[in-house]
């Protein structure tokens, strides 16, 4: 091969990532097999997991698919896991990428609604405080009774909106949704730059909070996560005793988590506290005030059945009438139908936010998938296990949360209660004892897994979205903002484990 085609397949070796990314990651994929074959498979299964979050981490360099599936397909390639373990592990996850092809599509269908209905809550409310409040608490309420990926995809749609209004009328262009960090400050001019970084700011705290508030609401029902529905069926508790046994951590958690928000908002500590800069308002407030005037009775009737399509949402969602992503499908059926959207390509572009993340979680279960072959939380199951009864559920706890900063917070949860319920099979711990690490892990694998944006799914859908790098949340950005929330939610998880249970 020719010095000019090698130098052309390196300049396109991920893009237009910078030249120390691109070396990094060629590392990895170089070291991973010497480790594995050489020095320990162990060792080896935790450098990937490390350096796929590494690549999270790096998600505004480039976006951790491609980087993130060739450490998978090194994985798979060099028998860190298996075609079949894969395949189990996708099955076994099935409903949450039937949710992500499907229910964020429907959501991008209900965008004038969302747009028009938040814009009167920003525009009406003129404190800070209490906007992140009913962010926070709204997204949490939603996130007990729906699901936490479709309230994310809420507050996205809503933010983006937001975004591109100001971005529109500040730059004098237009704006789109694939602009994402090739977005230039420069286009809005000097005069606005300093209002623009505000407004980020402004978008960045209500994200946060309500990413949050997703994590607070979702912990206290058999519906709000995935893991919650799977502890409930081995215990055969139903919704209201799921609730009951859950609350006396729960509730504590859920008071301490909006308090959280409200002294972040008052003090501006870890980068809260950010306000709507009155030009940004003005130009909102115009916005709406023109939308209102000029709205057609088509437009009108538009609206009205988005709002019909959000109550049968709803509806739908809380009655457990299907498999959610099967709803989002209905959905999208219900708005495209009614509202005249017949056309391929107009149906196409709802589904352009949601399938490069839906990719990105396939890859992160060949991860999972390696960690599972790997055993590499099997010592810590083990050791848990062997310790003394009275201690066992705080070290749940901890262990839980501590894993599931660094993994998928659903399969914590399914190898622990899975091990848990063997042990009580063998009629080694009592019912009581079970029923205890059962609300550990629970509350373990939902609550410090905020830490970081690989704990939770909702995380990870914010992160890749578009709206992270127009509002430049990065990685790192939203460790340093979840921290505060991850100590106190931690902290009262762990008082309400030892001394309320």
């Amino acid at each position: 091969m020719s010095e000019t085609a090698a130098n052309a397949i390196w300049d396109n070796f991920l893009g237009h990532s910078p030249e120390w990314y691109k070396k990094t990651v060629l590392f990895f994929l170089v070291v991973n097999p010497l480790i594995f074959f050489l020095v320990d498979h162990t060792l080896a299964g935790w450098l990937v997991v490390l350096e796929f979050i590494f690549t999270l981490a790096m998600a505004l360099k480039c976006y951790p698919l491609q980087p993130g599936g060739l450490l998978a397909i090194e994985a798979v390639a060099i028998g860190m896991t298996t075609p079949e373990g894969v395949r189990a592990e996708l099955f076994s996850q099935f409903p949450v990428i039937l949710l992500l092809m499907f229910m964020v599509a429907g959501i991008y269908f209900m965008q004038d609604l969302l747009l028009f209905t938040f814009t009167k809550i920003v525009l009406k409310i003129r404190s800070k405080t209490t906007v992140s409040f009913l962010f926070s608490i709204t997204a949490a309420v939603l996130s007990a009774f729906l699901d936490a990926l479709t309230v994310t995809a809420v507050i996205i749609s809503v933010s983006v909106g937001f975004y591109s209004v100001y971005h529109k009328v500040a730059s004098g262009g237009h704006f789109h949704q694939d602009d994402h960090d090739h977005t230039e400050d420069g286009k809005v001019g000097d005069h606005h730059r300093d209002d623009l970084d505000q407004f980020r700011a402004f978008l960045r705290n209500l994200l946060m909070h309500a990413a949050v508030g997703t994590a607070l609401g979702g912990v206290c029902t058999i519906v709000g996560e995935p893991q919650n529905l799977l502890i409930a069926g081995k215990l055969d508790w139903q919704f209201i005793e799921f609730f009951q046994r859950m609350a006396p951590v729960t509730m504590p958690v859920f008071v301490a988590g909006l308090i959280t928000c409200i002294v972040l908002e008052k003090t501006h500590w870890f980068g809260y506290g950010a306000i709507l800069p009155d030009s940004v308002r003005q130009i909102l407030d115009d916005f709406d005030h023109e939308e209102t005037e000029n709205r057609s009775q088509k437009e009108k009737m538009q609206l009205v059945i988005q709002a019909i399509a959000a109550g049968v949402l709803v509806l739908a969602l809380a009655f457990h009438w299907a498999e959610v992503g099967l709803i989002g499908l209905m959905v999208i059926v219900l708005q495209t139908a009614l509202n005249g959207v017949t056309e391929e390509h107009q149906i196409g572009r709802a589904f352009e936010e949601a399938l490069p993340f839906t990719s990105l979680l396939v890859v992160f279960f060949v991860i999972v998938s390696v960690i599972h072959d790997q055993h590499l939380f099997s010592p810590i199951i083990h050791y848990a296990l062997a310790l003394d009864l009275s201690v066992q559920p705080g070290v749940f706890y901890i262990a839980n949360g501590l894993l599931s900063m660094i993994s998928d917070n659903v399969f914590v949860a399914t190898v622990y209660i899975n091990e848990v319920q063997r042990v009580y099979l063998a009629n080694e711990i009592s019912r009581e004892h079970y029923e205890l690490l059962a609300i550990a892990i629970n509350t373990g694998t939902n609550l410090p897994s905020v830490a970081t944006p690989n704990g939770q799914a909702a995380f990870l859908f914010l992160l890749t979205s578009s709206i992270a790098p127009l509002v430049r949340l990065s990685y790192m950005r939203m460790v340093i903002m979840a921290l505060p929330y991850t100590i106190v939610l931690a902290l009262v998880g762990f008082a309400g484990i030892n001394w309320f249970v």
